[in-house]
């Protein structure tokens, strides 16, 4: 079993963010070995993490929160061995909203447990018991995690491959089946916005973050903001990222853009411009945010409470930023602007 470790550790020798890929990698298909099923599967997520929020967005667009069941952790990282001095590890927790506050992990602030779920498959405390009960041998407890209650193991924890099972494998159960955020016709270009936004915006945000030195940092820096620029040429000339459809890339990207002001900003060193000023961006931030199923995948209190929390290092005394309007709640014209029916 590799050491216990999470992404603050994944830096390379010239301070490069290396984020380490998923470890399971199952598919759920049927007439595999993991069939599609209501009742039998379990997401478990933070409300604070991108990934995770991803495949709940999509749970919820899709109409399936009515076939797999949802454990939510609290948003401030806890020591996940407690009781062994010698394992330093922090991680996602599970707590009850009438639980006691959480203190961070330096001791400074308490934190409320307001939409925590806990794990009432498992019994699990942390996460990482999750991936102990599920043999994982690669160290990193990360969430999204997709459990199987028949087999008792994890499925997959690679969001992008648990938002398309969510996308097309629960079909027959699922009760919004019309929806689809992959069509074939369109999956070319859904796979080329991917292949930059993903290196350059959804991760891009962590490279800048958690880069160790300063060359690093500025080469995560200009691809951010030459991406974000691109995305807003974009979407000054359609609707969506790849058309006049509610997409997958639209879906994984927005989880990066609904956290930028409120944090990446301050927190990422991601200061060289809000969203907000964006009219584009902003525009789109909104209209997502009001789509039923994204915006209720959003939780400010955890968001903001995690990474202000969660990270000694980058903000020993846990003081969590007041921030601005919630201007993501604010009226949008992009219906007006470009028509067509939106997915959802």
């Amino acid at each position: 079993m590799s050491k216990a470790r999470t992404a603050l550790d994944e830096t390379s020798t010239t301070g490069e963010f290396k984020r380490t890929e998923a470890g399971f990698r199952s598919v759920i298909e049927k007439g595999g070995r993991f069939e599609p099923e209501a009742g039998r599967y379990h997401l478990y997520v933070s409300l604070a993490c991108p990934w995770a929020c991803r495949c709940l967005a999509t749970l919820y667009l899709k109409g399936l929160d009515h076939a797999i069941g949802v454990s939510v952790t609290h948003p401030t990282w806890q020591r996940t061995r407690p009781d062994d001095p010698k394992d330093e590890h922090t991680g996602w927790v599970f707590r009850a909203p009438s639980d006691a506050p959480l203190a961070s992990s330096t001791g400074f602030g308490s934190f409320g447990c307001e939409g925590c779920v806990p794990d009432d498959v498992n019994g699990a405390k942390f996460v990482r018991d999750l991936y102990d009960l599920a043999k994982d041998t690669t160290g990193k407890y990360s969430v999204p995690v997709l459990w199987d209650k028949k087999e008792k193991t994890i499925v997959n924890n690679e969001s992008s491959e648990i938002l398309r099972m969510f996308n097309s494998a629960f079909n027959d159960i699922a009760t919004n089946p019309g929806l689809d955020l992959y069509p074939e016709p369109l999956r070319p270009a859904i796979d080329e916005l991917n292949a930059w936004v993903y290196p350059t915006i959804n991760n891009g945000v962590y490279r800048c973050g958690f880069a160790t030195t300063q060359a690093a940092y500025e080469a995560a820096f200009e691809e951010l903001f030459g991406s974000l620029d691109r995305v807003e040429g974009i979407l000054s000339r359609q609707r969506y990222l790849a058309g006049d459809s509610l997409t997958e890339a639209d879906v994984r990207l927005f989880q990066t853009l609904i956290r930028f002001d409120e944090v990446y900003v301050v927190y990422f060193k991601t200061n060289k411009r809000f969203l907000r000023e964006y009219p584009n961006i902003a525009g789109y931030v909104r209209e997502l945010f009001q789509t039923p199923g994204l915006g209720r995948a959003v939780n400010m209190f955890h968001i903001k409470t995690h990474y202000f929390t969660s990270h000694p290092r980058l903000n020993y005394y846990a003081v969590v930023p007041r921030g601005g309007e919630a201007w993501w709640e604010q009226p949008h014209d992009r219906a007006e602007r470009f028509g067509g029916a939106k997915q959802a």
